[in-house]
């Protein structure tokens, strides 16, 4: 599926760019459906990695949605491509943000979410620079539309974060403020964050930072869990946490 990002300036002849999302990969749930999550892989992965351990998960009420992104110059490696939910210039916290890719991805993210049931509560998760993306549709879904101006269709419920940072967040506080439901709709949003202090892709401070910036912005309901040990990577121990979680925090019944 092709998504076309916003044009970066006004007037006749200006080009959009148009994203070719790759494979996605679902992972039905075994019991009673009771929520979907779309979970977004990191820089040069894909969606069938994820899927594969999301499916080992007993959680057993999650419909998993694992789309693929797309194939991009990266600034970051030279302009070589790779998938990748937006571009990267700089793993830094003077990093320019790319709206535009953030955009498309997050519409896209959406666009998964809008054919599901009205009762299914829905959320976003991701690892890295997926975890990136979600954090960013989280604070669409807050403002009530993406930073070009189109309105965010999905209702979230639940937004993970894993080795990952919060995209545009040196401007979030004036871009919530005096927005129509911004506040309570931030003040009720649960979010997870994961990272580990032997990151040396993503560190540390940036999950950290991230935690704090939302917090500082309204949002009430944010974990922020830290492992000694590891480094940009899952493990065992974190992917418990995830599933107790979202379990207490979608009220999943847990069973088959």
């Amino acid at each position: 599926m092709s998504f076309t990002g916003p044009s970066m300036a006004s007037g006749a002849g200006i080009a959009r760019r148009a994203f070719e999302f790759g494979q996605t990969y679902v992972v039905k749930p075994k019991g009673k459906h009771q929520a979907t999550i779309v979970w977004l892989h990191g820089l040069g992965d894909n969606g069938s990695s994820w899927s594969s351990l999301l499916e080992t998960l007993p959680l057993p009420n999650i419909k998993w949605i694992c789309p693929t992104a797309p194939q991009r110059p990266i600034t970051l490696f030279g302009g070589f491509p790779s998938t990748a939910w937006f571009d990267v210039n700089d793993l830094s916290e003077n990093a320019i943000d790319d709206d535009e890719g953030l955009d498309a991805s997050a519409a896209y993210v959406a666009s998964l979410l809008a054919t599901e049931p009205p009762h299914i509560k829905l959320g976003v998760g991701g690892f890295s620079m997926g975890a990136a993306t979600s954090l960013y549709s989280a604070t669409c879904f807050t403002r009530g539309k993406y930073e070009n101006g189109n309105s965010y269709p999905a209702n979230l419920s639940a937004a993970v974060g894993l080795s990952g940072w919060l995209p545009c967040a040196k401007t979030l506080d004036s871009k919530l403020e005096g927005v129509e439901g911004a506040a309570s709709r931030a003040a009720s949003l649960p979010i997870l964050l994961c990272h580990g202090k032997g990151d040396d892709v993503v560190p540390y401070k940036f999950g950290e930072k991230s935690s704090q910036k939302l917090r500082s912005c309204g949002f009430q309901d944010v974990t922020f869990k830290s492992y000694t040990a590891l480094g940009h990577y899952t493990i065992p121990e974190e992917m418990d946490v995830v599933c107790a979680w979202l379990t207490s925090k979608l009220g999943l019944e847990g069973k088959s």
